[in-house]
């Protein structure tokens, strides 16, 4: 199975909070992580309507359903790809593609010289296929394991910078 050809990508709108949060929390999930995890990462998950207005947010819409985000907030001259989900049952389909494309664009319109990530470890090698080079890792600790998230860059080509 591959992409529809109707899927849309636009800008995210505040009413989009609870299904944004829906598709974060589910794709989250998919990885298979303990839910008492998925819990106390609530917060980091949630999308809020003032979060949707403060930032650079927009989905994907196939069959009139939403089915993927992402999220860039600025910082100086960088864009920090703060969300990215895709809904299970989309994903390997292209829509991941898709929407890292979208992002691109969005950042060589707002003139930005880099997108940064701190990575899900299980999206690394996405990121990596979509051209992001690892720079390090950000080493946090969740029920006192520790846990390494990949930090990625990817240039932006076009910038006027």
């Amino acid at each position: 199975m591959t992409l529809s050809m109707d899927t849309q990508i636009r800008r995210a709108q505040p009413e989009d909070s609870a299904p944004l949060t829906q598709i974060a929390h589910v794709a989250k999930r998919h990885w298979g992580y303990p839910e008492r995890w998925i819990s106390l990462w609530k917060d980091v998950l949630t999308i809020t309507p003032q979060f949707i207005l403060n930032n650079e947010v927009y989905v994907a819409i196939i069959s009139d359903e939403i089915a993927g985000f992402y999220a860039l907030m600025l910082n100086g001259n960088k864009l920090v790809l703060e969300h990215m989900w895709v809904a299970p049952a989309h994903i390997g389909l292209g829509l991941g593609r898709k929407l890292f494309s979208h992002a691109v664009a969005r950042a060589i319109s707002l003139n930005a010289s880099v997108i940064e990530i701190d990575a899900d470890p299980h999206a690394e090698g996405f990121y990596e296929r979509m051209g992001a080079q690892r720079v390090g890792e950000i080493s946090t600790d969740i029920e006192g394991q520790p846990r390494l998230l990949p930090r990625l860059v990817v240039a932006i080509e076009g910038s006027r910078r």
